[in-house]
């Protein structure tokens, strides 16, 4: 028997759907590809990774699958199947817009893919490597534990339920084991009318697991009109209209003095939790 369901129904458990363009990506860095960005006088600090997290345009939540063995003759006309491993996605794929003063994303991966190939323009006749300008180019690749991300490489998503500086919504992060990169795709250039340069990455792991952070939920709301308008009015009590405008010196406009954090507006409109 179908269950009957009103519209307030409908508006409570339906309106607040999760965004795709809502989430935040972290690069790791190794520590003796560190050191290898340093020797090649390519530093890399926390600013230059925080600006190549926010340069990620795009990316995907990894999946799963269970390997199952079929079993047909315990029950006659029954086929069962039962799970014996879990299958991860074999990579996961990373689009960074690419900045106009340093490449970033394209100069940091390919150098991270460089170091595990121990490449050199230059030869180095104490790890046997030839340079890569020498008509006999050879190389020895580095030993996994130098090159992979035991844990650090992660995909957090989140929703727009932050105010002003903290964030009390809900996140779901995964976070990739023995992560690395394992390609860097072709970047097609034109003389046809200009377009923002993309890089692409795709890094390998072995396996993800997931934290989960659940945030404060407003509590249910009779979804009638009178109740609606009176919600929309409520969020903007309280709310400085003249923080732009001010004439007093000492008191510096911004975003933080116009709005309040979520628990501020939650225990204004709600009362405390």
């Amino acid at each position: 028997m179908p269950k009957v369901r009103t519209v307030g129904d409908i508006k409570t458990n339906l309106l607040h759907p999760a965004l795709t363009s809502h989430f935040e990506v972290t690069i790791p860095k190794p520590v003796k590809f560190t050191e290898f960005l340093t020797q090649n006088n390519f530093p890399v600090n926390s600013v230059s990774l925080d600006q190549l997290n926010l340069l990620c345009s795009e990316t995907v939540l990894p999946g799963s699958n269970l390997a199952t063995l079929e079993i047909n003759s315990d029950h006659t006309g029954v086929t069962e199947r039962h799970a014996y491993r879990r299958i991860y996605d074999d990579r996961i794929d990373f689009t960074f817009y690419v900045d106009a003063v340093n490449y970033l994303p394209i100069i940091y991966f390919e150098s991270w893919i460089k170091f595990i190939v121990d490449e050199s323009i230059k030869e180095q006749e104490e790890r046997g490597n030839t340079g890569t300008k020498h008509l006999n180019y050879f190389y020895r690749a580095r030993y996994p534990n130098d090159y992979m991300c035991e844990q650090g490489l992660t995909v957090t998503k989140f929703e727009r339920t932050g105010r002003g500086n903290s964030y009390g919504g809900s996140t779901l992060t995964y976070e990739f084991i023995n992560a690395f990169p394992i390609s860097v795709s072709s970047i097609p250039v034109s003389y046809d009318s200009s377009s923002l340069l993309k890089c692409t990455v795709s890094f390998s792991y072995i396996r993800y697991f997931i934290t989960s952070l659940m945030g404060r939920l407003p509590p249910n709301i009779n979804s009638t009109p009178t109740n609606t308008a009176q919600f929309n009015t409520d969020q903007f009590k309280g709310i400085e209209y003249d923080t732009f405008s001010t004439s007093d010196s000492s008191k510096t406009p911004g975003l933080n003095n116009f709005v309040e954090t979520q628990e501020q507006y939650y225990n204004r409109i709600y009362g405390e939790a």
